[in-house]
């Protein structure tokens, strides 16, 4: 299985621009620069499309986790912070909250799904970064 996208940028690092387009369109010319990346200018940047990823994919391995011990969540919602350093251009930690809504697990199942969701997610084993997790059932 393949996924696609395209990047285009015009101009010099700091004062160019550039546009984002993903396979399904999801993203279609959506804009990003300098601004957006490293100050809180409009658009989107590449960290924080990592973070989505991040979300998206542990939530989704730690639903399939639950599902095998056959449980299912009522929601999942999870939140991740990607924090880049400048100075080294080095994504140096994903920091992922989660807060689940699971009837009927037990603490141990859910530390069980959780841990092996974190660390078997394909973002995860792409990330060469300090991960960590948050957990709690609310």
């Amino acid at each position: 299985m393949k996924r696609t996208a395209t990047a285009i940028w015009k101009g010099s690092g700091k004062d160019g621009k550039g546009t984002l387009t993903t396979q399904s369109n999801t993203l279609n010319n959506t804009q990003y620069s300098y601004k957006s990346r490293f100050e809180e200018g409009v658009g989107t940047n590449p960290e924080e499309l990592v973070a989505a990823a991040h979300a998206g994919c542990f939530a989704m391995a730690l639903s399939f986790q639950l599902q095998a011990m056959g449980i299912t969540p009522d929601s999942l919602d999870v939140n991740a912070v990607v924090t880049l350093d400048p100075p080294t251009s080095s994504i140096t930690s994903s920091a992922l909250t989660l807060k689940a809504k699971i009837p009927g697990v037990s603490q141990e199942q859910f530390k069980k799904a959780y841990e092996a969701a974190k660390t078997g997610c394909p973002i995860s084993k792409l990330l060469n970064t300090n991960i960590t997790l948050d957990a709690s059932l609310v």
